[in-house]
């Protein structure tokens, strides 16, 4: 079982297939809230929920992005994909603030069924840099296994030098102490072209954490967006064709299936 709060920490992988090969690593620290127990987060000198601090927590970064109840949200969406109302404790992973600012590329939801603790559902809600988000909501009927693969259509534009086409595999390793995320994107063959994940472990969200992490890993997020700023300056220097952005699609959610197994 997962503690209330934890502090994920994390290695990011990124390897691009074609047209030319381009693969980074590095690290990176998370907060994992259960949006149940939000008024138990420590909010002392190293965390402020709703204000300026060294880092700081605002419900406004994430979901409707409106300030309203997060728990809510998540499951409004997770009954519209066949998650019961209050069968599940939701967790949420994401960048806190730092200094005041954040970016998050994505974000992940876990629905967490109340009875057994396994790992019921996964929104993953994705970012880009021109201030608009997308949902994908990852399920299987059933529980998800860490060997399950699902998935969706891509259908929202992210990177400026991708196509907004083919699809998204999601897969998910959901343990006591210890996490991994990997998603691939495919081309309409099945084609990987371009493979990321997301791996590392727990350890309780306390003051002590916190004041480890600012410092192990300082100005978290502004090092992410230079990040993907320099590494779009790379393929653009290795002639990889920019593309324009297309006018997003109306609907915010993109229903994520289990893969059938060969």
């Amino acid at each position: 079982m997962v503690a209330k709060h934890q502090i994920f920490h994390a290695k990011v992988m990124h390897r691009r297939t074609t047209p030319k090969t381009n693969k980074f690593r590095y690290r990176v620290f998370y907060l994992l809230k259960n949006l149940d127990h939000l008024e138990t987060l420590p909010q002392k000198k190293w965390l402020k929920i709703n204000q300026f601090g060294l880092m700081s927590f605002y419900p406004k970064d994430h979901g409707a992005k409106d300030g309203t109840s997060l728990k809510k949200w998540a499951e409004r969406i997770g009954e519209e994909h066949g998650v019961e109302k209050n069968t599940c404790d939701v967790f949420l992973l994401s960048f806190p603030r730092v200094l005041g600012y954040v970016f998050n590329p994505v974000t992940f939801w876990f629905y967490i069924d109340k009875k057994t603790q396994k790992l019921r559902a996964v929104l993953s809600q994705v970012n880009n840099t021109f201030g608009e988000t997308h949902n994908y909501f990852c399920e299987t009927q059933g529980f998800i296994n860490q060997d399950d693969w699902m998935e969706g259509k891509k259908v929202f534009h992210v990177s400026p030098f991708l196509e907004r086409e083919g699809t998204y595999r999601f897969r998910f390793s959901w343990q006591e102490k210890k996490l991994g995320i990997w998603i691939d994107h495919c081309d309409e063959k099945g084609n990987k072209i371009l493979l990321t994940s997301l791996v590392g472990f727990y350890e309780n969200l306390n003051e002590k954490g916190l004041k480890k992490c600012f410092f192990q890993y300082p100005l978290v997020t502004f090092k992410t967006i230079f990040l993907i700023h320099y590494q779009a300056l790379k393929l653009f220097k290795n002639g990889i064709r920019y593309i324009r952005k297309p006018l997003q699609k109306k609907s915010k959610t993109t229903k994520v299936i289990k893969m059938k197994k060969n």
